[in-house]
């Protein structure tokens, strides 16, 4: 796992910090809902917390092994959708990385299962793409600049 300050802003994009936002969820509390388990296993990626990935991912899909080492570059994360009805929760999400000298994004469908007060990542339908932003569009790394004065 890498090392992320506690006081910067939370990996998953919420606006919160760190160690009020995701941290808790990484060092054990259970999740409220879909959603935060969702933007804590985004920063789980981010920081390579290939246990806590493991822990939250419901038993009976979970894989055997979780290799991280060859994961993107990721830079943000866009919620696109989040519903919960009683134990199941649905999270669409996007998450964006850097592909060599562009951006790619993996977007979501996942469904959560909530057990013993716990939700779990159950599955997901995923599709991949290539993202070319515009210069006067939002920059995809997360910044709420424009692509031409930040990343381009």
């Amino acid at each position: 796992m890498s090392y992320f300050p506690e006081s910067a802003p939370c990996l998953c994009g919420s606006g919160a910090r760190y160690a009020d936002c995701c941290l808790p969820l990484h060092q054990g509390q259970a999740a409220t809902t879909p959603e935060a388990l969702m933007r804590s296993r985004y920063a789980a990626f981010v920081l390579q917390m290939a246990d806590y990935l493991k822990a939250t991912w419901h038993p009976d899909t979970r894989p055997a092994t979780l290799a991280l080492d060859n994961s993107p570059d990721w830079a943000s994360l866009q919620i696109l959708d989040s519903q919960e009805d009683g134990n199941h929760g649905l999270v669409h999400f996007r998450a964006i990385y850097r592909a060599g000298s562009g951006w790619g994004f993996l977007e979501e469908k996942s469904d959560f299962i909530k057990e013993d007060g716990r939700w779990y990542y159950l599955q997901g339908d995923t599709s991949e793409g290539q993202l070319k932003p515009g210069r006067n569009d939002r920059c995809p790394c997360g910044s709420g600049k424009k692509y031409k004065a930040c990343c381009l």
